[in-house]
């Protein structure tokens, strides 16, 4: 079935901007769905604005389609405007052959939220990939916030991301509570997202899976939405070294120093930090620069984090596990029971590559770091040379604060019987030097016989 619905994208290519391809094909998959749901009362859906409606409907079909969403989006508050209304103005015969296409896909059945629901990650992921580095402003990879829900065990209570994108980190927050027996409505979500349309994905991505939350259109740094929400669980991604961003020197959040105006990195932490409750948990993802950065007061905010005990594990993640940006990426766990303690893990080398420019981290390794890490908080020490290490405040200082894992988890020990690496070093490059005088020797043989033959 993905096959068949990612092809419907081309339906529209040439007719619209790339871009938009996923706001008129997932609208359209949501508009069958609730369409084909009906009849179980998860979604209200009036006469007139079912599926079979649009064909038998008069004038332009684009019409048909928006004053389908219209009338969903009335019937069902949750869903004011989320659903896009774009179709009156493509080319009619493409929308047509989409229509027809998506129409064959049948929706029905107790399974019918989770097929949609893998449907709408495999578009949201399809189309990240397609778009590139704009494709990062709505999507996390899957294995990444697995790790972080994983870490952070968010069984109940309010889970909040000031930067949600379409979604994701809601929905495997939602998936981790079912799988752990947990029910629906266990978690409330509280969301943010600047970008319109990029919202509008996470409303319709939240409605598919059934889940419930108060997600607000708005910048979060010019506008907090939810002023005074104590958080439980902060999931976030936030844009990586944003220099473009609202800055008010005088903002309370700004408690461990004022952020540069060139970098959002210290102003994403710190708001989140804002939103932690008393027992508050934070999972963020951050480019590397953030944990070694001294420039424009960076490592005095970093330093004022770490003595307010906030931080309690850094994770260095391996490269090319997000496509959408070559920076370096890591993970910044905060905690407000904290004991001043930081768990580092370094897991530059764990994930597996499933094309030539791709990385995943596979469940294996997410179950080792999340291991590790529930290990250290229900004992105080962990510690695998070249992997993790534990290190207290006094430590930390003799690094000048600096949060790079490699500095602290030092090298593997070898195994009994591994070659030291300076030996390996030397005897490959005899060997290497060796085949090179053999190479030499058959040239000259060969060269010989060659003028042998001309003679």
């Amino acid at each position: 079935m993905d096959d068949v619905l990612w092809k419907a994208a081309d339906k529209l290519r040439g007719a619209v901007d790339a871009a938009q391809y996923k706001d008129f094909v997932l609208g359209l998959v949501f508009l069958k769905y609730v369409s084909d749901a009906a009849g179980t009362g998860a979604f209200a859906v009036p006469d007139g604005a079912r599926w079979a409606d649009l064909a038998a409907g008069t004038g332009a079909l684009g019409d048909r389609v928006d004053a389908a969403m219209d009338a969903v989006m009335l019937a069902d508050p949750s869903l004011d405007g989320a659903l896009p209304k774009i179709f009156g103005g493509v080319d009619q015969r493409r929308l047509g052959e989409l229509v027809d296409l998506i129409g064959e896909v049948r929706f029905g059945g107790k399974a019918a939220r989770d097929v949609l629901g893998e449907v709408y990650e495999y578009f949201l992921e399809k189309f990240a990939r397609a778009e590139g580095k704009r494709g990062g402003e709505f999507y996390t990879p899957s294995s990444v916030v697995k790790l972080l829900v994983e870490i952070l065990e968010p069984f109940k209570g309010r889970v909040y991301d000031p930067c949600c994108g379409s979604g994701g980190m809601f929905v495997q927050a939602d998936r981790f509570v079912l799988s752990h027996r947990g029910r629906l409505g266990d978690i409330a979500v509280y969301g943010q997202e600047a970008n319109e349309r990029t919202w509008r994905l996470a409303k319709m991505n939240l409605a598919v899976h059934e889940i419930s939350g108060d997600i607000r259109c708005a910048d979060t740094f010019h506008a907090d939405a939810h002023p005074g929400l104590k958080a439980d669980h902060v999931l976030a991604n936030p844009p990586f070294n944003m220099s473009d961003w609202y800055r008010d020197p005088g903002d309370p959040r700004w408690r461990y120093g004022v952020p540069p105006a060139g970098n959002a990195n210290f102003a994403w932490i710190q708001h989140i930090v804002s939103k932690l409750g008393p027992n508050g948990r934070a999972g963020v993802v951050m480019a590397n620069g953030s944990m070694s950065s001294r420039q424009s007061g960076e490592g005095g905010i970093r330093a004022a984090l770490v003595e307010a005990g906030l931080v309690s594990c850094v994770v260095a993640l391996p490269d090319r596990l997000f496509r959408s940006t070559p920076i370096p990426a890591c993970l910044w766990f905060l905690d407000r029971s904290a004991d001043g303690r930081v768990l580092f893990i370094d897991a530059r080398d764990m994930g597996t590559m499933v094309d030539r420019t791709e990385r995943v981290l596979t469940d294996d390794d997410i179950a080792r770091i999340a291991g590790t890490y529930r290990s250290w908080r229900g004992t105080g020490h962990s510690d695998v040379p070249g992997f993790c290490h534990s290190a207290d405040l006094d430590e930390i200082r003799s690094h000048d604060h600096v949060l790079t894992p490699g500095r602290y988890v030092g090298t593997a020990i070898s195994a009994p019987g591994d070659e030291p690496a300076t030996a390996k070093v030397e005897r490959l490059t005899k060997q290497l030097f060796a085949h090179f005088e053999k190479s030499a020797r058959l040239d000259q043989v060969v060269r010989t016989e060659l003028e042998r033959l001309d003679g």
